[in-house]
């Protein structure tokens, strides 16, 4: 099913302007080394042939069309088109070149495209052809770098040409040492024009040059000029903070140095980014684009440093589910491995499942509940947030892992049953960690998610166990406010505080109603959930109120939608009880649908009936006369007698359709009876028979289907020549 919703067609357009179909194969998003850059991959299918490899360039502009086409232009008039076979795949595809452009994916096109004139004017500006060296990196040349920099955001070509040139020279380090000078000059001045400097720099979207500025060598140095922003009154203290404030906590001791080095690089990139929001709107067009990026496969990195640690995750759940581990390193335990899961996002779609797989086997789910049984507010909030982006990426992994534990646990220890108790008991006054645990359980028992394979049903087998072991779970506070010993307490059957007690539960049974699922209607007949109802209805007396007025409406929506099994349910076990109700025409409707129904499927067995009457007398007809014309000629070149064929020829196929069709008292129609003559009776009382036959009360009309002699003409004709009997036809 992944496989054939990726599917894609790759379109190129020719010279003659029309599109080339360069071949259907699937789609996929990676980063790429050679190319240095994420890019969008294409893969003949069933070859495996690369159809495409394009590199997402910060600064084309794409463009989605009717939610499953991408297009955009690799070079001047070298278009290209993605056509997706799935819409989901689409966007999926298109938020990471989104991601990638540092751009929100509920856009249409990524990049603000330019006036042709527009872009000749800033190409042939002398100005642009004059940009092959920049000025000497001295104090006095400050302003007029700050000028060059700023300027060269007015045209794409003019950034590119900027940075070709602080790439191909050591020109960055430079301005970091004259950042230094004009510290211990206290040259207020030139710091806020290197400030100009280096955010420009960074809005350059280069990640050659991000490299440079964000080495061990230069990042602090970096930051130190991002605190003398000219629109403040006082500089910032942003390396005060990551040098003294922002403390490396190493729950679990990393030996990897390169892990450790990427982690802090990783911070503090994420510290310069949130500097820079907001922006001058100016900068908007690229807005960070490849600092997130920068950022994205940090992160990707550090994930994957972390699981090919064999040692490292694995040391991390025994502590979480080390009982004499104490309840501040645990805390610590889970802020760490809930940023992991965050990080984890980052990750393509098989990776993911790679890092899933290895954290299942090393036991994921069994320490979460051990973490989520605990009381620490904290340790609960933060193992709740771990297990969501499990469900989120995997809610049949968790469905599977719960019914596995089922065999080898008590019910009330199961672990859905434990995050359903952490719902009932929230302490929170405006329940938001029990709305959180109220999604996720949502998610689990969603239908659309679950698999269907040719020897399993997820949906069947999830749903069959959660109302075996879970349901008893979520409606007990329902029957404890509804129990027989609350109703005596309120000494007055049907009371408005029952009433109140009553509403939620009648909700419930209302939103099942409406989702007009099979299953939830076998099991609301199956377990008489309408009885309670019924009765609340009834007890409520003539009381016009709430309770009274939702009960109706619940039953004229089975009525109005004819939800048939519900109908045949309510009209078969509660009429007589609800026939009385007569201020709404509700139960009489649901009396008429379900006769017109009844009379409906009555008509069809008739029509059938009939069809099988006629088709099967017929074809014993036809086999009875090709048999007595075998039988006649055979005798008559054998000169033997002429035998009357068997009855049991028609009496066998008559048989057969008697046994597979039950009668109803209702019907004018009995089925027909054979006499001692060997005709069929058919025994009717409708009007034309009755009046045939008026001074009979048992008047019958016979139909001789096939003449056949009774015993005294049998031994006449025995004793004179034999003769044929009629045909059918005849």
């Amino acid at each position: 099913m992944a496989d054939k919703r990726r599917c894609v067609k790759v379109y190129a357009l020719n010279d003659n302007k029309q599109w080339d179909d360069l071949g259907t194969g699937h789609v996929s998003s990676t980063y790429v080394e050679r190319l240095q850059g994420m890019s969008l991959l294409v893969h003949a299918e069933p070859s495996g042939t690369l159809i495409l490899e394009s590199k997402i360039n910060p600064n084309t502009p794409y463009q989605k069309q009717q939610g499953t086409l991408i297009v955009w232009s690799e070079a001047q008039n070298h278009g290209m088109a993605i056509s997706f076979q799935d819409a989901a795949c689409c966007h999926e595809i298109w938020k990471t070149i989104c991601q990638v452009q540092g751009k929100d994916p509920s856009v249409e096109i990524t990049q603000d495209l330019l006036d042709e004139s527009e872009e000749e004017q800033f190409e042939n500006s002398p100005e642009t052809f004059e940009l092959h060296d920049l000025p000497n990196c001295e104090l006095g040349q400050l302003q007029q770098i700050a000028e060059l920099v700023t300027s060269a955001f007015t045209s794409s070509t003019r950034k590119e040409r900027l940075a070709l040139v602080l790439e191909n020279e050591d020109y960055i380090k430079k301005l970091l040492q004259l950042f230094h000078i004009c510290e211990n000059l206290e040259d207020t001045e030139g710091l806020y024009h290197l400030y100009e400097i280096i955010k420009g720099i960074l809005l350059l979207n280069k990640t050659a040059l991000l490299k440079v500025m964000f080495s061990d060598e230069c990042i602090m140095d970096v930051v130190g000029c991002l605190e003398y922003d000219p629109a403040l009154a006082q500089p910032k203290r942003h390396r005060e903070f990551l040098t003294q404030n922002a403390k490396f906590k190493e729950v679990i001791p990393i030996t990897n140095c390169e892990l450790r080095q990427k982690i802090h690089q990783t911070y503090r990139v994420q510290y310069i980014h949130n500097i820079l929001v907001p922006i001058p709107s100016m900068f908007e067009d690229n807005f960070l684009s490849t600092l997130t990026t920068f950022i994205f496969f940090n992160k990707v990195e550090i994930v994957n440093m972390l699981q090919e640690d064999d040692k490292f995750l694995g040391e991390v759940f025994a502590q979480l589910r080390d009982n004499t581990t104490g309840d501040d390193k645990r805390r610590e335990l889970l802020f760490f491995f809930k940023e992991f899961c965050a990080f984890s996002q980052t990750l393509q779609p098989q990776s993911k499942d790679a890092l899933f797989t290895t954290l299942t086997q090393l036991g994921i789910l069994p320490t979460l509940k051990i973490v989520m049984g605990m009381s620490d507010l904290q340790i609960k909030s933060a193992a709740t947030d771990i297990f969501t982006y499990l469900v989120e990426y995997s809610p049949s992994m968790i469905r599977e892992y719960i019914m596995k534990e089922a065999q080898k646990d008590e019910d009330d220890n199961l672990f859905i049953n434990l995050v359903i108790e952490q719902m009932m008991s929230d302490t929170d006054p405006e329940l938001g960690g029990a709305v959180h645990l109220m999604e996720l359980l949502r998610s689990l028992l969603d239908p659309d998610n679950m698999k269907a394979t040719s020897n399993k049903c997820e949906r069947s087998e999830f749903l069959s166990f959660f109302y075996k072991y879970c349901i008893h779970n979520i409606i007990a506070p329902l029957l404890s406010t509804t129990s027989e010993d609350i109703c005596e307490e309120d000494n007055i059957v049907g009371s408005d505080k029952n009433n109140k007690n009553c509403l939620s539960a009648l909700r419930f049974m209302r939103r099942m109603i409406g989702l007009k699922d099979e299953l939830y209607n076998c099991y609301i007949i199956k377990g008489n959930l309408f009885e309670p109802i019924v009765n609340a209805l009834l007890d409520n007396g003539t009381r016009y109120n709430l309770l009274n007025s939702a009960i109706i409406e619940l039953f004229e929506y089975i009525r109005v939608e004819n939800i048939k099994p519900l109908i045949a349910h309510i009209v078969e076990k509660f009429y007589e009880t609800l026939e009385s109700i007569e201020y709404v025409q509700t139960f009489k409707g649901l009396k008429i649908k379900y006769e017109q129904e009844k009379d409906r499927q009555s008509q069809i067995r008739k029509n059938l009936r009939s069809i099988l009457y006629c088709k099967i007398f017929c074809e014993s007809a036809s086999v009875l006369e090709e048999k007595e014309e075998v039988s006649f000629k055979e005798n008559i070149e054998e000169g033997e007698a002429v035998k009357p064929p068997l009855e049991s020829d028609i009496q066998d196929q008559y048989d057969k359709v008697v046994e597979t069709e039950k009668t109803e008292e209702d019907e004018n129609i009995d089925l027909p009876k054979r006499t001692s003559s060997g005709s069929f009776k058919f025994t009717s009382s409708h009007s034309a028979g009755a009046a045939n036959g008026a001074n009979n009360p048992n008047y019958s009309s016979m139909i001789g289907l096939v003449d056949y002699l009774d015993d005294e003409e049998k031994d006449k004709e025995d004793e004179t020549s034999p003769r044929k009997r009629p045909h059918l036809s005849s």
